[in-house]
């Protein structure tokens, strides 16, 4: 009798001549038609094909006018096509540069730099055991569309359940290598997702010349530097205060320069003032016909003191002019936007020999940091030592500016614990002027991640180019504004 299928019984007892031998299963075999593979088949290539095309539009559009070309003029068609977008793409490059990075270049980048990343992508992140293995199936973290610029690539990740940023965070050289980076840096997202961000070239080795002075500026975005990713360094003042610390010549004086450069418009405007605390009487004396002008200067700390505590009268005065009106101050003339500068504020809080200077000036600080955000005033203190029994109040500053500092652990105190395990390495800034100075690693109140940054270099001959623009205001100003201080 011809059997057509066999059951794994039937098949254990074929061709076995040993009837004691222990029987051999196998599972029954049945052969697929030939018609329905062809059908499964071509399911898929249209499945396939239709993926592609709704995935690709642009590169679907562009398919169809070449063919249409050829159809309509035959081979020279196309070629003209070509050559005139080119063209066009050429002339929106020159004229345009900025939009035609945002809607050609940077996407174009980013769709190059992915296909880098997804040929590459199993092999590193096998090697740097980042792919688990569950009841024998291999899980790959999911890359996701990469984000490119001149110098970074943010490539966001999908992580497998179970795993966590640290997984990668441990690894971060390793894929730096892999990919070919500088630098991996591993940033936070939503749950179940992070961004790798690799620094492919440094947009921060070079020292940038000081910016132009912007004639109509933002009290939220103070453009002072560059970010690691090539565009602007934007600083917020207004809402905030904000604490610089680094060691002697990392360029903590070019902070302050650039932030005063960046207001210099504003300040002519009568919208800004700045009260200038310079304990070490040289690097803010430099430029004080400014202070002199649009605002107020002090350098011996009796001064110091009584310049603060003035700040402190007439902010809680303008507390209550303001108070049941609005709960957000916008800058006018006639209450304007308040910066105070102090430099070397350590000095200030912890070497000044007078304790009772001492107590004041912490006194006078503590409450324009707690009190004067919400009426318009600003505190930018810079310091060489962030140690806590120097600066007893540096948690009261929301945004920090770590430059190059001299230990690791001198990161944590100005970031925030963390800061350096997240790639805010201060300490290993480099010492050389022409490399490392002016380069840090900002921690904003809004955001746990640190970014790496370098700020402008303001020359002595830009400082009085702007101290010549103060002193050439007009004379009736000046006076109005001595009167003021006068009166206060």
């Amino acid at each position: 009798m011809k059997r057509t299928a066999f059951s794994g019984q039937q098949l254990a007892q074929i061709d076995n001549p040993d009837p004691f031998a222990p029987p051999v299963w196998r599972s029954p075999v049945y052969h697929t038609p030939g018609w329905v593979i062809t059908i499964v088949q071509l399911i898929r290539a249209i499945y396939a094909v239709l993926r592609f095309l709704t995935r690709h539009p642009v590169l679907d559009l562009e398919a169809a006018v070449l063919v249409l070309a050829w159809r309509l003029a035959g081979w020279p068609g196309p070629v003209i096509v070509v050559a005139s977008v080119t063209v066009l793409l050429a002339c929106w490059r020159v004229s345009w540069p900025t939009s035609f990075a945002r809607f050609v270049g940077s996407p174009a980048r980013g769709k190059w730099r992915r296909w880098h990343y997804q040929r590459r992508w199993l092999a590193v992140l096998t090697i740097a055991r980042l792919v688990p293995v569950f009841r024998g199936q291999v899980l790959v973290p999911v890359l996701g569309k990469v984000r490119s610029t001149r110098y970074t690539d943010r490539v966001p990740v999908r992580l497998v359940s179970g795993q966590a940023p640290a997984d990668f965070a441990a690894r971060a050289e390793n894929l730096a290598h892999g990919f070919g980076a500088l630098l991996c840096r591993v940033r936070s997202a939503r749950p179940g997702f992070l961004i790798l961000e690799f620094v492919r070239r440094d947009a921060l080795a070079q020292i940038i010349s000081a910016l132009a002075i912007p004639e109509h500026a933002d009290f939220k975005a103070l453009a002072i530097g560059r970010r690691e990713d090539g565009s602007s360094w934007l600083v917020r003042l207004h809402g905030t205060h904000l604490l610089v610390a680094g060691a002697t010549g990392a360029a903590k004086g070019s902070i302050l320069w650039s932030l005063i450069r960046a207001l210099l418009g504003l300040l002519q405007v009568g919208l800004v003032r700045i009260l200038a605390a310079d304990p070490k009487v040289m690097e803010l004396a430099y430029g004080r016909t400014i202070f002199d002008t649009h605002g107020h200067y002090a350098a011996d700390p009796a001064g110091i003191v009584a310049m603060l505590e003035g700040a402190v009268t007439d902010m809680q005065a303008r507390a209550v002019q303001l108070a049941g009106k609005q709960r957000d101050h916008s800058p006018t003339t006639e209450l304007p936007f308040v910066v105070v500068l102090v430099d070397e504020v350590a000095f200030l809080t912890a070497y000044q020999p007078d304790r009772q200077l001492r107590e004041r000036v912490k006194a006078a600080l503590a409450t324009l940091t707690t009190q004067g955000r919400a009426v318009g005033y600003c505190v930018v203190a810079a310091l060489q030592d962030p140690r806590k029994e120097v600066m007893s109040i540096r948690n009261l500053f929301p945004d920090r500016i770590a430059m190059r500092l001299d230990e690791p652990e001198q990161v944590d105190m100005v970031l925030g614990d963390g800061a350096r395990d997240r790639g805010a390495t201060s300490d290993l800034i480099s010492a050389d002027p022409a490399t490392g100075a002016g380069v840090a690693f900002v921690g904003l109140e809004a955001d746990p991640d640190p970014l790496r940054v370098r700020v402008a270099w303001v020359s002595d001959e830009d400082i009085r180019a702007m101290a010549s623009k103060c002193a050439a205001a007009p004379s009736s100003d000046r006076e109005l504004r001595a009167i003021d201080r006068e009166a206060a």
